[in-house]
């Protein structure tokens, strides 16, 4: 994700806090209708046969050209342009960036290459690409498993400065509890729809205990533990108060998130969403170093932190709320202590079914969805141009693509769908992506005009909704 936003308005109207040394680009709707946007053949970071067939698969079953077109455009994205393969010492390694910045996020690296996953039992080297991630980040893990941020190699940052424990290998060192989630995540999804185990070296295992323990370390039974956070900045949730370790909270064994998956700090730190996403990686870990490990050991530790975690949401994570019954809070601290909300960066409460952390089907889900889906969440928007949830990372009035994705992929009805389909044709302001976020009322004022993780993201929608809701694509 991004640290500072940045704002693109197209026809005719001034940007706004242009950041990172981009510049405002103007579209002047000349371009031909719906001609590919993708990257020359000989420009892309990375070809699948296997992809290229699923794109011309799909498309042929879209009817509107304009989601066809978005579709072929925005699916490949990240492999387009934003991997880098190679191997070694005999071993794939993959660095992903996001987008519009040079560096390599675990959480989005995992979330980019996702919607391949199904595809890597027909395409050998799709199958070594994403096992590159895989190693990468127990790689990483392993250098520093607080940070959420990696460079390519030890150059340093722009956040050299920040007052936290950097090393010159890392790009930004926030802690956020998902950053050690989704590595899981991809390694756990890959094995099993693989069979291939090869991932679980020795470096692999030192990483999954590494996060165990630093999730031991977070739920701060013995003291605040190691990690402290402060920035010099304006933007208050660019730093975490009270030294750098954020509000105070009361050990009841949920794990503390100083951050949130928007990069932005928590203001109860007993982040919900990535508590119940814990819950889901610690039980993935625990197969995994039971039956690939034989580490009966491990394996149990991380069963019964699971069910630790899982407990003490129970009893903190929900609330009566006065219109929508019993929910699930954002955040809380354990002193009785909750935020009612959401934010449209996943994990949130609205994607936990996504992330297999929650069913779909759950009562208290269905109203924490009803909630968040409406004026009771301060960052739901609705506007001229759409629907949906945004944050405090690029500020009111702005929504987030990939919020109307996640509703769209966590529902099961088809009028809602076909809504989310209609506004995300309608706002990616006749470039042909997906973006961070667009003002509710004007979606030519959006921010972040190359991020692979939405781009990816809608691919997978669409694939989704091809599987499922057919009738909806004819």
């Amino acid at each position: 994700m991004i640290s500072r936003r940045h704002f693109i308005k197209i026809n005719g109207i001034t940007t706004a806090g242009i950041s990172m040394g981009l510049r405002p680009v103007l579209f002047t709707g000349n371009m031909p209708k719906f001609e590919s946007h993708r990257p020359k053949l000989s420009e892309r970071k990375f070809t699948s046969e296997a992809v290229e067939e699923k794109i011309r698969a799909i498309k042929a079953t879209i009817k509107d050209p304009e989601l066809a077109w978005l579709f072929e455009n925005c699916y490949p994205n990240t492999l387009d342009t934003t991997v880098n393969y190679r191997e070694e010492n005999g071993k794939p390694d993959t660095f992903v960036i996001t987008g519009d910045i040079n560096a390599m996020w675990m959480r989005d690296s995992s979330a980019q290459v996702w919607p391949y996953l199904p595809l890597i039992t027909k395409d050998a080297k799709l199958k070594k690409l994403i096992l590159g991630v895989i190693n990468r980040q127990a790689k990483y893990v392993n250098i520093d498993p607080y940070a959420n941020a990696f460079n390519f190699g030890p150059t340093g940052s722009e956040w050299d400065s920040d007052n936290t424990t950097m090393k010159p290998e890392l790009h930004e060192r926030k802690f956020e509890v998902d950053s050690l989630c989704y590595p899981i995540r991809l390694a756990y999804h890959y094995w099993k729809i693989s069979g291939d185990s090869s991932f679980f070296d020795e470096e692999w295992q030192k990483a999954g205990k590494r996060i165990v323990h630093t999730f031991k370390e977070q739920q701060r039974k013995e003291g605040l533990g190691p990690y402290h956070f402060q920035r010099k900045t304006e933007v208050s949730t660019d730093t975490a108060p009270l030294g750098g370790y954020g509000n105070p909270v009361r050990p009841v064994g949920l794990i503390c998130s100083v951050f949130r998956p928007s990069d932005d700090a928590t203001i109860y730190p007993f982040l919900v969403p990535s508590n119940y996403f814990a819950v889901a990686s610690l039980k993935q870990l625990a197969e995994m170093f039971h039956t690939i490990g034989n580490d009966k050991i491990t394996a149990d530790t991380c069963e019964v932190f699971a069910n630790e975690v899982h407990d003490a949401l129970q009893k903190y994570a929900i609330a009566q709320h006065p219109v929508y019954g019993r929910v699930l809070a954002y955040e809380v601290d354990g002193f009785g202590n909750q935020l009612f909300m959401d934010d449209a960066n996943v994990p949130s409460l609205l994607a936990m079914p996504y992330l297999g952390a929650i069913s779909e089907h759950d009562a208290i889900y269905q109203n924490t969805r009803r909630m968040v889906l409406s004026d009771a969440n301060p960052y739901f928007f609705k506007g001229k141009a759409a629907e949906g949830i945004g944050g405090p990372h690029v500020g009111l009035n702005y929504i987030w693509p990939m919020s109307i994705i996640i509703r769209a992929i966590t529902s099961t009805d088809k009028a809602e769908i076909a809504k989310c389909l209609k506004w995300l044709k309608n706002t990616h302001a006749g470039t042909g992506f997906m973006h961070e976020s667009f003002n509710k009322d004007d979606a030519a004022d959006f921010t972040r005009k190359w991020f692979a993780w939405a781009n990816t993201l809608f691919g997978e929608l669409m694939i989704k909704v091809h599987q499922y809701y057919p009738e909806l694509l004819a």
